[in-house]
Formats: structure tokens, sequence, C-alpha cells
């Protein structure tokens, strides 16, 4: 490990080796501004590799603290001959891929519920065992009849409705003793698909009014990764417990569920061609629903997408071309999710691009994600970031 006056010194040798580059590439920098964002990050990458090797180098048995208050033969003579350690580990590398995933898929799960997969199986199963459908030893009779024996050894919708409001804040469910609703997940959810889509749009103007549109001083990286790390931050805090195991059961559910929908005895009772229009028809027919499946079925799959790429490192890439190549891939995702959002209620588009930090304490718009209910504004002055009404 470095002592104080190395560590010091290190300092200086980069700032000036900084200074050194920058200066004698000045001409080109003004034609080539990418070419200052690439000597930038390869002195980032020395600096790093100096930081890390130093890490690996063993310590003293007393840690450097005899050296430190001046006890016995290596007692340092000065400040400088102390050691220094440079930082510890990075707390947004610390977080596992594996349980932000898992919430990507609990998301999934959670826009076919509110679509009402399950309550249509469940009408099919009423109808089923009362006879007031023309099913009897067909694939679907008998799917239907596996789904409900089965239903006893599988999570209850309670268990599901207790996992949304944990995990993702939606729905009204009471949450068990000692854990608490994530009530900020949707508000940060949708300011990193806003910053997305900003990031983004900005990109498409420049790259046709600007004379330079690759400089990189337009348009900050760093607000969407802020933003990103600032929802996979809060996830990370929900995503123990039961989660795992309980979006691999539902998965399989959902799997099931679309499998006896789409049967061919299932379909012929109504004249349908798919699973999902035996799942639409049976809304409007005996639950009398105006039909939200096609913008939410949207969300699920361009939702589930951006929080499997947020379970992955490309939030901490710092280079902007590398960052830009990377965050290509849930561009569209981020566009369709909230134009569907838009069309539900569910979020807003940031038009002027002013909000573009989140502030910490403020009062959220709570959301009646779960319940279709209009989205009221918490109590201003509360004092507290849990005063919100909850739905």
């Amino acid at each position: 490990m470095a002592i104080t006056q190395e560590y010091q010194s290190l300092l200086d040798r980069i700032a000036a080796l900084r200074e050194t580059m920058t200066g004698r590439l000045s001409s080109d920098l003004i034609q080539n501004p990418q070419l200052g964002e690439a000597v930038v990050q390869q002195i980032n990458d020395l600096e790093a590799a100096l930081v890390a090797a130093d890490a690996l180098r063993p310590l003293p048995p007393d840690k450097g603290l005899a050296q430190l208050i001046g006890v016995g033969p290596e007692a340092a003579k000065k400040l400088g001959d102390t050691l220094l350690p440079q930082q510890v580990e990075p707390y947004d590398e610390t977080v596992t891929s594996e349980r932000i995933i898992a919430v990507g898929d609990l998301y999934y799960i959670y826009q076919h519920e509110r679509i009402g997969v399950f309550r249509v199986v469940q009408k099919l199963q009423e109808l089923f065992r009362g006879g007031s459908v023309r099913l009897s030893t067909g694939e679907g009779a008998y799917g239907l009849y596996q789904f409900d024996r089965r239903e006893v050894l599988r999570y209850t919708r309670r268990d599901r409705a207790v996992a949304y409001r944990r995990v993702l804040g939606y729905g009204n469910a009471q949450v068990p003793q000692g854990s608490r609703a994530n009530t900020d997940f949707h508000n940060l959810f949708s300011h990193l698909i806003n910053q997305i889509t900003l990031f983004w749009r900005d990109k498409r103007i420049s790259d046709v009014i600007r004379e330079r549109a690759n400089d990189p001083s337009f348009g900050s990286i760093a607000i969407v990764r802020r933003a990103g790390l600032d929802l996979r931050n809060n996830m990370k805090f929900t995503s123990f417990g039961n989660l795992n195991v309980l979006r691999v059961e539902v998965m399989q559910l959902l799997d099931e569920a679309f499998r006896i929908l789409g049967t061919a005895d299932i379909r012929s009772l109504f004249g349908a061609d798919t699973a999902w229009d035996v799942i639409e028809d049976v809304l409007t027919r005996h639950f009398n629903e105006n039909l939200q499946t096609s913008p939410r079925q949207r969300m699920a799959v361009a939702g589930r997408e951006t929080l499997r790429w947020l379970a992955q490192p490309h939030i901490l890439q710092t280079s902007r071309p590398q960052f830009e190549a990377l965050l290509l891939q849930i561009a569209e995702y981020a566009e369709e999710w909230l134009t569907s959002a838009q069309a539900l209620g569910l979020a807003q588009r940031n038009q002027n691009g002013s909000a573009r930090v989140l502030p910490w304490d403020r009062p959220r718009l709570v959301t009646g994600a779960a319940t279709g209910e209009r989205p009221r504004r918490a109590v201003a002055g509360s004092g507290s970031r849990n005063a919100a009404q909850e739905y």
C-alpha cells in the first residue's frame, strides 16, 4: 500500500500528464473532439490500474497504526511516510445482477396480471365446473382441471399482490411486518425512461442540426447513468426474500395459462385465433372491461428489457462511445414504454428537458397503477417521504 507522500506524488504526476497530453494535442482536439475523450479515458484507465495494483499490496500486521502513532522501530518521522489507503470497494459495483433480473421478471408478471390473464383462467374454470361452456374432454378442459388441482401448491393471489407491493410499490396489499412498500420504484423507473428518451431525442436532433453532432460536450451520459444507478440502488434493497422463487413459479404459471387458453377447444368457444383473443373476449363479455391489452403487454416487454439491461455493468461505463452503443439496446424500448404508459395515464413525458434531476425529497405523484384510480399528489409539507396516500 502506498505511503501518503507517494500517493500525493502519484496524483500530481497524473495531473501533469493530463496537462501535457492536452497541450500537445490542443490543435487536434479542436478538429476532433472525440480524441480528447479517448485521451481522458486512457489516463483514467491507467490511474484505475495503479489504484487496483496498490490495493493488492500486503499490509503490515498492525495495518500501519504503529507507524502512524510513532511506536516501534518503523515509526514514521513525518506524516508523509505513513500508509494511506486510496479507496474502498465502490458501492455501485456491489449489486447482484440476478436479483435485478428477478425484479424485471416480476414487473413482466405484474403487467400480465393487470391485463387479467389469471382472472380469465379462473373465470373459465368457474364456467367449466358449472357446465356453462361446451368443454368436456378436450386438451383445454383437461388443462383447466389440472390448473385447478395444482392451485393449492402454488403461491396464492395474495402472495403475488404482496410481492408487487413490496418490490414494485404497486397495489394496496399489506406488506409483511418488518418490510415496507417500495413507493419510490415507479417514480425512479419513469425518471430513468424519461432521461433515456431525452438523451436519444437530443442525439437525433444534434445529428440533423449541429455542425459537429458527435461533439461529446452535447448531452451528458452522467445524467442517464445517475438515474439508472438510483433505480438500481432502490431495487437492491427490495429484491431480497422469496422474490427469485416466486418469479420462477409464477412465470411457469403464466406460461401454463397461455398454453391452456391457446388450445383448440377453448379457442373454438370464442371463435378466437390466439390466446390473446380469448383473453380479450372473456374480459369484455364476462367482466365488461375496457381493454388495455396492447399497451400493458408492451409495457411488460419494454420494462423487463430495460431492467435486464440495468442489471448488467453497462450503466457503469464512462466512455461515451461505449455507453451510447450499449444504451442503444434499450433506446426504442424506453420510447415504447413511455408512449404506452402515457396512453394509460401512468407516466408523463418530459417535453422540454427541464426536469433533468429528480428531487430527493419531494411531494411524490403516487400512481394508481394497480387499481386504475387517478393519481393523487402527496400532501405538501408533510415532512415525511412516506406521507403520500397509498392505493
